[in-house]
């Protein structure tokens, strides 16, 4: 049995808002546990997931699996950058875009049964002030909302439904200086989202063309717009035609400086971040395999 697999399964046990009591059984019930030999942690702080990875590297694990959402993903990608350890993903999460976009079952059962086939693919990372993305980053309008949300007691749509509500009334566009592969844009927008994957999760594409292994990000700018415009807006992010509305402008590029006038929150795959000043974002080409 010496060329078994050596899994770590890393769970985060409240993303997503779903109990996972029963999903080491389940682990052992799917997996081929001829082909791999699995190990089981979960999180208990934030960061925790990063430090679990890094270990994994040290012990020489095969793979890792992030058990639940975008959050857990990137701290587990930020650890494997670069290793060629590969991430597996079962997702877990209330939005699930990476996992989504990657063709990965949502289905939990389905999931852990792809994980049999072992097939990997290099996926491109983005990098905002060195802090590595997987899926999108983006300040503006959706930053503050990730930041109300993360600071609010209802999980899951309906507590994202209210940030967005709460958020909506008195949020004011923003002056920003970008400079895309040395072309400058002075531009007043709404919010910016810098995309290495085309949706934010739930089926929500903000950069409809983008791709995980093209080696660019898809800078979406969206400008300033009536409030009646809301459900088109929202139509447009649903039916993959973002890059169609009138308010939305896409650039692509690889190496992008964001400069603005105040310092607000960035959100990073969901996660909402305080960074002060000026944000330089690059893309790191191929540097992350993912099962798939």
């Amino acid at each position: 049995m010496e060329d078994q697999k050596k899994i770590l399964f890393v769970i985060n046990p409240i993303s997503g808002g779903k109990k996972k009591t029963a999903f080491n059984k389940k682990v052992l019930e799917v997996l081929d546990l001829k082909k791999f030999n699995p190990t089981f942690q979960q999180t208990t702080k934030p960061n925790h997931a990063y430090e679990l990875g890094r270990k994994a590297i040290e012990e020489k694990y095969d793979a890792v699996i992030a058990v639940g959402g975008d959050g857990t993903i990137n701290e587990l990608g930020a650890a494997l950058i670069g290793s060629g350890v590969p991430l597996g993903i079962i997702p877990e999460g209330s939005g699930n875009g990476l996992a989504l976009y990657l063709g990965i079952p949502m289905n939990e059962t389905a999931a852990i049964r792809r994980l049999n086939r072992f097939e990997t693919v290099d996926v491109d990372c983005g990098t905002i002030n060195e802090k590595p993305f997987f899926n999108i980053a983006g300040l503006g309008f959706d930053a503050s909302v990730s930041d109300r949300f993360a600071n609010d007691s209802i999980r899951g749509p309906i507590g994202y439904l209210r940030s967005v509500i709460n958020v909506l009334g008195k949020y004011k566009p923003c002056h920003y200086t970008l400079t895309i592969d040395g072309k400058k844009y002075e531009r007043e927008a709404f919010m910016i989202s810098v995309a290495n994957s085309p949706q934010y999760g739930n089926n929500a594409y903000i950069a409809p063309n983008a791709s995980v292994n093209d080696g660019v990000l898809d800078v979406c700018i969206v400008h300033k717009f009536p409030l009646y415009i809301l459900p088109m807006m929202v139509y447009h992010l649903f039916n993959r035609s973002a890059d169609q509305s009138e308010y939305v402008e896409i650039i692509p590029g690889r190496n992008i400086l964001i400069e603005r006038d105040d310092s607000g929150p960035v959100h990073v795959d969901g996660e909402p971040l305080t960074l002060t000043g000026d944000l330089q974002i690059e893309v790191k080409p191929s540097s992350l395999k993912i099962i798939c």
